[in-house]
């Protein structure tokens, strides 16, 4: 595992109210956090590896541009065929004892990618993955999911699909800092779109999301190009940093280091959590993060 360092980031404008509030008030028990799975999506291009960003209306703790995510639900327990790894094996991965709960981030995964995007890691067996989910068939069953009304279990079991578990990588345990009044304990896993099937966003929901280059928006965080885009009250006039959480930065620095899909999926990770903490620097309150200081594929690369 590359050392890590002391980075710095930017403190949302949506956390300073809560950041001062627990500076006054001194330390306290922090909210509990809410169980929340996230996907990093990738392919490759001929200008280096792509992901799928998105804009997260409200104040979502995984930040105004993410990653496919959210919460987890009490449905992810429900019986679904699985394939690929077993829960067990998950939750060694992860570096949890609770297998239940490894079970839930990976099922929790799964059905946000779907809701989110429409890419569904599911097949009838471990050599195939269902083809062209963007229909309107397809868009109905996404919409169901999201507003509850269908369970992923009930969507698969129509259509006598499992769970390709072995699709998604265990990344890393990013939770939201002590101080803020909506805490997630978020576990992120990559994976590639499969062959026949291309993200949308769900109708009715999506404002902006698509194919981004993570060299590019690495090269380009200190302007406001990609928030003047997205065309948002709290994205336009925005750089990188004030649009992502650390987390999602950081693994953007990472993916805009590494040679590919396979280079990124294939580095070795220890399961490890992050957690920014509240610090002042020169007046002002910054986040602070023990995070790597090189990306995969990028031993030189230091910020």
């Amino acid at each position: 595992m590359p050392q890590l360092a002391r980075r710095l980031f930017a403190l949302p404008e949506d956390l300073e109210g809560a950041a001062q509030s627990w500076l006054e008030h001194g330390d306290r028990t922090p909210r509990a956090a809410r169980l929340a799975s996230s996907v990093v999506l990738l392919r490759d291009s001929p200008t280096g590896l792509e992901t799928w960003l998105a804009y997260r209306p409200g104040s979502s703790p995984l930040g105004v541009l993410a990653f496919p995510g959210g919460s987890l639900d009490a449905a992810d327990d429900e019986p679904m065929g699985w394939l690929g790894p077993s829960p067990q094996q998950w939750a060694e991965q992860m570096g949890t004892d609770d297998v239940g709960l490894a079970r839930r981030h990976v099922v929790g995964a799964i059905r946000e990618l779907f809701e989110e995007t429409g890419v569904l890691l599911a097949g009838p067996d471990m050599s195939s993955t269902v083809e062209a989910t963007s229909t309107s068939e397809w868009m109905r069953a996404r919409v169901a999911v999201a507003e509850q009304e269908k369970t992923l279990a009930q969507v698969l079991d129509k259509r006598g699909l499992s769970l390709r578990t072995d699709l998604l990588k265990s990344l890393v345990n990013w939770r939201t800092p002590d101080f803020a009044h909506r805490r997630f304990d978020t576990r992120y896993f990559a994976a590639t779109v499969p062959m026949g099937q291309e993200p949308t966003l769900l109708e009715g929901k999506g404002v902006w999301g698509r194919w981004v280059n993570a060299g590019e928006v690495v090269a380009g965080r200190n302007s406001s190009a990609l928030g003047d885009e997205v065309g948002q009250h709290n994205t336009t006039g925005r750089s990188l940093g004030k649009l992502l959480v650390p987390g999602s930065e950081i693994m953007l620095e990472k993916m805009a280091g590494a040679n590919g899909c396979i280079a990124y999926l294939s580095y070795k990770r220890k399961a490890h959590v992050y957690q920014p903490t509240l610090v002042e620097e020169d007046g002002r309150l910054m986040l602070e993060v023990e995070a790597a200081k090189t990306t995969p594929g990028d031993p030189q690369r230091e910020r």
